[in-house]
């Protein structure tokens, strides 16, 4: 899973990635609140650790950021240096779903994280499908149709698929589709992998403009989908409420 870690303490910066690389999560670690918010404009994470000392912009402003600005599933762990019990209140009353006071135990973390994205991936393991518009991806069964018509995907493809519809209007890279549909980095596996995959779930789900739909490139980072028909309406009724108030 892709943690983003945000503390001015490098020791604790340390022991987290650490600690999180060996129970197999990837991360990225930042010592600037600003930093992280640029990357979770155009980045897909799993989970965010925030601590409150930071100079910048403190966690608890990134933490209003994120509950504004991102998927309302998406974990918050918080960590603070204050053990009094106003001091924890206060950051779950702000929209955190855990907090931690200093110093962490690394198997307390690790837990604490597990049981996170478990419980924020719950309600997709229940689901058994997707439904996006003229689309239905059945999950459990690993079958996907557009108008009631089954379109026949390999595995990957499929998974590929559902991450894209899941995450539409959203920039995914091209490590986090490979970490997600490949689980794992592989040395014997190229990141052009993804390239073909997404190629391909574009040409079989017919992810064109004339259809509706944009699957494109992000030059240098991964791929978008975009919604053409949605964001045709929502342009027709901007141009509805700047006529009324005229």
């Amino acid at each position: 899973m892709r943690i983003a870690i945000l503390d001015n303490d490098p020791a604790w910066l340390e022991l987290a990635a650490g600690v999180l690389g060996r129970a197999g999560h990837c991360r990225n670690v930042f010592r600037r609140g600003r930093e992280l918010v640029a990357l979770m404009r155009r980045e897909t994470l799993d989970l965010v650790i925030l601590g409150a000392n930071v100079r910048d912009m403190p966690g608890d402003e990134v933490l209003r950021w994120i509950r504004g600005h991102c998927p309302a599933n998406l974990p918050v762990l918080f960590v603070t240096a204050g053990a009094a019990p106003h001091d924890v209140v206060h950051v779950l009353n702000a929209g955190a779903d855990d907090c931690l006071v200093k110093p962490v135990d690394p198997a307390i973390l690790v837990a604490k994280v597990s049981a996170l994205l478990r419980r924020s991936r719950a309600g997709e393991a229940v689901a058994s499908r997707l439904e996006y518009r003229d689309f239905v991806f059945e999950l459990k069964e690993g079958r996907a149709y557009r108008g009631g018509q089954h379109i026949a995907l390999y595995p990957r493809q499929f998974q590929v698929a559902v991450l894209l519809f899941r995450n539409i209007a959203r920039p995914l890279s091209r490590a986090y589709l490979f970490e997600a549909v490949w689980k794992q980095l592989s040395t014997g596996v190229s990141l052009r992998t993804v390239d073909t995959h997404v190629g391909e779930v574009r040409s079989r789900l017919r992810l064109r403009p004339e259809h509706g739909y944009l699957l494109a490139p992000v030059f240098g980072y991964g791929y978008r989908l975009d919604d053409l028909l949605e964001k045709g309406e929502a342009a027709g009724r901007h141009t509805c409420l700047s006529d009324v108030s005229q």
